[in-house]
């Protein structure tokens, strides 16, 4: 999971490089088609944020990325902003709960 804090008025162009970029992830085999999700959230202010869900292929893709999705890494990053005491993009892994198999419990 990745959150962006994009820069007000930011948003047609940070969605552009967004899709760049997934585009990018694919060609390079760096993850795995499904799932892939991308949220807008409105901060305070009217701040546009992004959060978007996926699988790398392994826990060491984004280390191994080629320089072509490094430069889409550093266009996203000067798109967005720290916000709130939170850097402008941070990322962390989940475990998506819902729409896989109710094999773990999970109603």
């Amino acid at each position: 999971m990745v959150t962006y804090r994009v820069q007000f008025g930011k948003e047609a162009e940070f969605q552009a490089l967004l899709a760049r970029a997934w585009q990018a992830y694919r060609t390079e085999r760096l993850v795995q088609s499904q799932p892939h999700f991308i949220v807008r959230v409105t901060d305070a202010g009217d701040k546009p944020r992004y959060v978007e869900i996926f699988t790398w292929v392994s826990h060491d893709a984004p280390a191994h990325a080629p320089s072509s999705v490094k430069t889409i890494w550093q266009q996203e990053h000067e798109l967005c902003e720290a916000r709130a005491g939170h850097s402008g993009i941070e990322g962390g892994e989940v475990e998506i709960l819902t729409g896989q198999s109710h094999a773990r419990g999970w109603p």
